[in-house]
Parts: C-alpha cells; structure tokens; sequence
C-alpha cells in the first residue's frame, strides 16, 4: 500500500454527507444537457449548409420516436426516486433498531447509494432540459435543432439508472444482513488502522508545556483534526503541539484542547478550522469506533429481547481479527512529523488495554447463561494469547479470568460449566 497522506479531513467530511454527490449529480446533467444539446445544434447547421434536408427530415423522425421516452422519463423518474428511498428508509430503520443506530452511516457512506441518487436525479433534470429543447417546426430547412443526440443520451442515462438500480437493491439487502454489516464495519475500522501504520517511532522528551489552547467552538465529539495544518502551525513556531482529548472525547468550550510544548504559542486565529466538533464519533481518525459498534451490535444481539448469540458470536470473530491485527502494532501514542523528521505533534491513541477492554468487556458481561458466547470468547482470548507478547497477556489473563468467575457463578453443574468454558471458534460447532 501507498503511505497515507495527512490530508485535510474535508474528504471525509463529505463523505459523511448525503447531498455532495447528488449535487454534483445535478451540475453534471445541466452541464451534460448544454454540450449535447450544443452538439445537436450544430449538426442540423452542418447537414442544412450542406444541403442534407433528407437527413434532416430522417433526424426529426428519430426525435419525435424519443420524444415519448424522454416525456415518460421527466414524467415517471421523481416518482420513481420517492418510492424507492422511502422503501429503502423504512428497510434501513429496520436494520438500524435490529443492529444498532449507528448502522446508518454505513448507508449515508455508501458510494453505491449516493451514485444511484445523483444519477437518478441527473436524468431527470436532463430530461426536463431535453423537452424544453423540442420544437414544432417539422420543415428540415427552418428547423433550428432538433433533439437526437440528446435523446439518445436520455435513453443512455435511463439504461445506467436500470443499472444501478439493481446494483442498489442489492446493496441494499446486503445492508441488512449482520455478516455484511460486520464486515463493512471491520473494513472501515481496518482503513482507520492503515492511515495510523506509519508515522509512530521513539517517543521524544517534551518540554514542559509553555500554554493551552482551549476549544472555542460549541461543545460535541471530537471528529477529527487538520494533522497537516497542526504540523505547519507547531514548525512556524518552532513548537510541539500535543492533542490533550482523543479522537472520539466529548469537548465542551473552555476545555484544553492544545498543549503547546516548547516555542511559542500559536495564535488563536492560526489554530482555528485545525479541529471538527461534531454530533458522533466517525471513521476518519477514531481506530477504536469500529470496536465500539461492534460491541454494540453483540450487546444488542445478547439482549433478552432479542435472544441472538450468533450475532454475538460473529461480531467476536471481527472483534479477534481486529485485536490480532493490532496485536504487534506500537499503539498509545502516535508522532506526527514534519518534513525534516522533527516530532510537531503528539496525539494519544487507544492503548492496547484500551481495545481489549473494548471488545471484550460488555459482551463478557451479557454472556453469562450463553454458552455459544462464552466459548467463543475462549477461543479468542486463546488466539490472542499466542499473538501478543508478555506484556500485552495481562489484560487477555484478566478478562480470562473475569469469564471464568461469571461461569462458575451463574452455572450451578460442573458439566455445564466445563461445557460453557470450552474454547471454540465457532461457539458450539
């Protein structure tokens, strides 16, 4: 893989929206609609310079056989649209109540989803813009334009909407599925994983801190941050900045957000717009979130009105290959440098305490009385523990024995205890 670039998070931003790509969905098929409708213009100007009437009269033939498409098009798309997402709205709230709320965004981030909306749209605006282009006149010598290469890309863009349509629909019944909606969820925390890869080295002394900057904007969860202008801002004045909250911490106004070591202090106009204050937390730079919606569908899954360990079961098998990606990884803090190799800032990461007691303690604490669970956390603490160093064990012990405890507690038979603690990828079988 390429090495990650600390670009601005405005990507990620958008991606994290739903309106960018049908927007420009809709610049697109105006723009479209003016080179092709140009194009038309142009070609009834050549063929009648050139004395072609009998092309001229076999194009408004053409035109006047799109013609019925493209008014059905313009007539039948908008409603087309509205019937699909609100099918696909009621279906999503559904997946949202079964897994977790925090499923949606997988739909809002959706390339598939986003590029079926633009071009449904885009085709019917250009539509709308092909049959203001029809005229009355049927003479090939008057005639100023007549829509066929317009028409026929109308009928292209009806073809590419059937087309991503079915890839839609299949998108979307994969987004109800719990295989696929761990799997996205694992992906998505795995890119988190490749943007921090590189970067980490030996941890260098800090100067005692000359200043803090607090957060001046309104209170919510720390999205992300500008790496690159924090990196500038720390070389121009010769400082190290480090992020005090993690990617993830809840911020209110007033709180430091910025220590500055060594140098001097940035300006309060030269840190503004370096930060993203949100309503939740996001992919972008948060390498535990996947963690956490994973333990929240498991959490979800074990509850007594649901009753569906499976589901646990699979989130475990993602919550393993996770911590055993990270297993051998420097995790707890991350340098940022800049181009001459100087550390311009410092920012903390989940330690690997930190993911284990994420992945594992919520759901050890709801599989007392669900074998399938208990055994396949066995498992995974097991391979774990053939993963990690000494010094990364402790934690994998401690949970160990935490599970062990709840069984022996809650089990009454010997037989049954042994059973729920017998390790096993699968649960039971």
């Amino acid at each position: 893989m390429r090495r990650p670039r600390p670009l601005s998070p405005l990507r990620e931003h958008l991606r994290d929206t739903f309106w960018f790509t049908p927007a420009v969905g809709l610049v697109g098929a105006i723009a479209l609609a003016a080179v092709v409708l140009a194009l038309d213009n142009l070609l009834i100007e050549v063929l009648q310079d050139d004395g072609e009437y009998g092309t001229v009269r076999s194009l408004i033939k053409i035109a006047e056989d799109t013609k019925t498409i493209v008014t059905t098009v313009g007539s039948a798309m908008l409603t087309f649209i509205g019937v699909v997402f609100s099918i696909s709205l009621v279906a999503l709230q559904m997946a949202s109540g079964q897994f977790s709320p925090r499923v949606v965004r997988l739909y809002v981030r959706s390339r598939i989803t986003k590029c079926t909306f633009a071009v449904f749209l885009a085709t019917f605006l250009f539509a709308l813009l092909v049959q203001t282009s029809y005229e009355g006149d049927a003479d090939p010598r008057t005639v100023s334009t007549v829509p066929v290469i317009s028409s026929l890309t109308c009928v292209v863009l009806v073809l590419v909407s059937l087309v991503l349509f079915i890839a839609y629909v299949n998108s979307t019944i994969r987004l109800m599925r719990v295989s696929h909606v761990v799997d996205r969820i694992t992906h998505e925390a795995f890119r988190v994983l490749d943007r921090y890869e590189y970067g980490s080295g030996d941890a260098p002394v800090l100067p005692e801190a000359v200043a803090e900057a607090a957060h001046q904007g309104r209170a919510g969860v720390l999205r992300d941050v500008h790496i690159a202008r924090l990196v500038r801002i720390a070389r121009r004045n010769d400082a190290v900045l480090r992020l005090v909250p993690r990617i993830g911490d809840f911020v209110v106004p007033g709180t430091p957000v910025l220590a500055v070591h060594g140098g001097t202090e940035p300006s309060r106009r030269a840190l503004r717009h370096t930060m993203t204050v949100g309503v939740e937390r996001t992919y972008h730079q948060d390498p535990a979130f996947g963690l956490r919606q994973l333990s929240d569908i498991a959490l979800r899954a074990l509850s007594p009105a649901v009753n569906d360990p499976t589901t646990a079961v699979q989130c475990l098998d993602r919550i393993t290959q996770f911590l055993a990606a990270v297993a051998d990884r420097p995790l707890g803090v991350l340098h940022h440098r800049d181009t001459k190799g100087v550390v311009r800032l410092v920012q903390e990461l989940p330690a690997w305490t930190d993911l284990v007691d994420l992945g594992f303690s919520e759901i050890r604490g709801c599989a007392e009385g669900n074998p399938q669970v208990s055994r396949r956390m066995m498992a995974a603490l097991d391979d774990l523990w053939w993963l990690a160093d000494e010094e990364r064990r402790v934690p994998l012990a401690r949970h160990r024995t935490l599970l062990v405890q709840a069984v022996e507690r809650t089990v009454p038979e010997a037989a049954d205890r042994a059973f729920a603690l017998l390790p096993d990828r699968q649960g039971i079988g």
